[in-house]
C-alpha cells in the first residue's frame, strides 16, 4: 500500500510501511527527547558530574548500542523478524524511562540504565532501517529516508517542549519528566505493534555473523564503513554541542536548556524530505558530505562568537543531510537477505566512533577548555571529510 501526498510535501508516492514506521519513531521521539533535553542539565547541574565523568556516560550512550547491533541486525535475519526484534528494542528503552526514576541520584545506576535504553536503540534501529530500504525501489531510497527522518523530527521538536511544559508546571520535577516519557514511550510500543508490516527476504544461504563482517569484502560497502567512522571519530554528541551554548550564559539560561534541541529538530524537519529528495537527484555522497560541511562550520561558530541561531540551523542540517542518507547510500550495496545485518555493521562502526569521540572531546575541554577542543575537533573533520570525498 502507497501513501500519495502532494502539494509542496511529497510528490512521490510513499509506501504505507513507511509512514507507519514514522509514525512510530515520532512518539518514541518526543519520548527520548524528553529525557535527551534534561539529562545533561540533571547529570551536570543538579547531579555534579564531572565533565569527564559525563564523556564517559555520554560515550556509554554511544557506545553500548555497537554491542548490540550486530548481533540484533542478525537475529532479524537470520529470523526474518525484524518487527519482532525492534519491538523488543523500543520495549527496552521504555522501561528504562522508569529506570532513570528508581536510580536516583546514583551515578552507577543511572549508567546501568543509561546503558539499558541503549540497548534497546541498539536492537532497533538496524531492524527499522532495513523495513524502510525494504518498502521501497533503491531509486526512491533517499526520500523515503527523508520522509521517514522528517517524521522522527516532529517528536524530536515536540519532545523538548513536552519536557519544558512537564517541568514549568511541576516546578522543576525531573521524576514527572521520566513518569510522562515513559507513557509516551508505550503508545510508540502499541503503534508498532498495530500498523507496522514486516518484511521477510529469503537469507543468503549459511549466513552467520561472519557472513555479515564478510559484506565488508565489497569494496564499494568497505568504504562507506570506514568513511562512517572516521567521521564520526570527529563529531562532537548533541549534548555537548548544548552545555557549549550554555557556557556563555548571555543568550542560553539554564531554565531555557531543554529548549535547545528544538533548533536542531526544527532545522532537521524543514530539510529532511528535501534533501532526501536532493541526494536521490544529485548523488546521496555528495548530500552527506555536505551536511559534515555545516557541521564544521558550526564548530567554527562555538569557536569564535557562539551565536546560537547560527550553531542550531548548522546542527539541524547536519542531521537532516546525513542521517537518513548514509543509510540510503548503504542499503544498495548490500543483499537483502543481510540488509539489517549489513547496516548494523555499519552503525556499530559509526557507534564505535562516537563513543570514543564523546570520550576525547570531554577530556579535552576539562584538560586545555572548549576552544582548543573544538579547534582539534574542527581540524579532525575537516582532514576526514576531505579524505572522504577522495574515498567515496
Amino acid at each position: 500500500m502507497y501513501i500519495s501526498l502532494r502539494g509542496g510535501r511529497l510528490s512521490k508516492a510513499v509506501p504505507a510501511n513507511v509512514v507507519a514506521l514514522g509514525a512510530v519513531s515520532l512518539v518514541t521521539d518526543i519520548s527520548a527527547e524528553m529525557i535527551t533535553a534534561v539529562l545533561p542539565l540533571y547529570l551536570v547541574g543538579a547531579l555534579g558530574l564531572s565533565l569527564v565523568q559525563f564523556g564517559l556516560l555520554d560515550g556509554l550512550y554511544f557506545g553500548v548500542t555497537a554491542l548490540v547491533r550486530l548481533a540484533g541486525g542478525h537475529a532479524a535475519d537470520r529470523w526474518q523478524r525484524r518487527k519482532l526484534v525492534a519491538g523488543l528494542g523500543y520495549g527496552l528503552s521504555a522501561v528504562c524511562k522508569l529506570g532513570l526514576l528508581a536510580a536516583g541520584s546514583s551515578v552507577p545506576w543511572l549508567g546501568a540504565v543509561v546503558a539499558a535504553d541503549r540497548t534497546g536503540k541498539g536492537l532497533r534501529t538496524a531492524p527499522r532501517d532495513a523495513l524502510i530500504s525494504l518498502s521501497v525501489p533503491p531509486a526512491g531510497l533517499g526520500g523515503a529516508f527523508g520522509v521517514h527522518r522528517a517524521m522522527d523530527a516532529v517528536g524530536a521538536l515536540l519532545g523538548p517542549l513536552a519536557a519544558f511544559a512537564v517541568l514549568t508546571a511541576t516546578a522543576g520535577a525531573y521524576d514527572a519528566v521520566f513518569v510522562t516519557s515513559f507513557c509516551v514511550a508505550v503508545l510508540g510500543v502499541l503503534l508498532l505493534v498495530l500498523y507496522v508490516g514486516d518484511r521477510r527476504e529469503p537469507l543468503a544461504a549459511g549466513a552467520s555473523i561472519r557472513s555479515t563482517f564478510r559484506l565488508l569484502a565489497d569494496r564499494r560497502f568497505r568504504r562507506v564503513c570506514l568513511v562512517a567512522a572516521a567521521l564520526g571519530l570527529v563529531t562532537v554528541s548533541d549534548p555537548f554541542v548544548y552545555l557549549l551554548l550554555l557556557r556563555g550564559g548571555d543568550t542560553v539560561t539554564p531554565e531555557l536548556f531543554p529548549l535547545l534541541p528544538l533548533g536542531t529538530a526544527a532545522v532537521y524537519l524543514l530539510l529532511a524530505i528535501p534533501l532526501g529528495r536532493l541526494a536521490d537527484r544529485v548523488g546521496r555522497v555528495a548530500v552527506f558530505l555536505g551536511g559534515h560541511v555545516a557541521l564544521a562550520l558550526a564548530y567554527l561558530v562555538l569557536i569564535g562568537p557562539g551565536w546560537l541561531v547560527p550553531v542550531l540551523v548548522l546542527h539541524g542540517a547536519f542531521y537532516a543531510a546525513t542521517d537518513g542518507v548514509l543509510m540510503a547510500v548503504a542499503g544498495p550495496l548490500l543483499p537483502a537477505g543481510l540488509r539489517t545485518g549489513g547496516l548494523a555493521l555499519l552503525q556499530t562502526g559509526q557507534a564505535c566512533a562516537r563513543m570514543v569521540s564523546s570520550i576525547a572531546f570531554g577530556v579535552l575541554w576539562a584538560a586545555w577548555g572548549a576552544q582548543p577542543g573544538l579547534i582539534v575537533m574542527a581540524a579532525g573533520l575537516v582532514v576526514a571529510a576531505l579524505l572522504a570525498w577522495r574515498t567515496l
